[in-house]
């Protein structure tokens, strides 16, 4: 079973990966330094770290679905 409050949800838009908002800082509409074809790779097996560009922190997300990035992190807190 996934472990839910490690996950975050993600859109891509016009090729571009976004969260609605930061886990961390709640900024609004972060765009992600991902790439798509990235999240192929993730889901695939490969860890990447992801640094927030609103707040400046880390994760490594560890695989993601069509809709969800799975992280080593406890992203939710409720």
């Amino acid at each position: 079973m996934i472990p839910f409050h490690k996950t975050w949800p993600y859109d891509i838009v016009m090729g571009d990966v976004y969260v609605q908002s930061c886990p961390f800082c709640d900024h609004d509409n972060v765009l992600l330094p991902l790439k798509p074809k990235e999240l192929k790779l993730i889901h695939e097996g490969m860890k990447k770290l992801l640094v927030f560009p609103c707040c400046h922190n880390k994760v490594t997300l560890v695989d993601c679905d069509d809709d969800y990035l799975l992280s080593d992190t406890t992203l939710r807190h409720h």
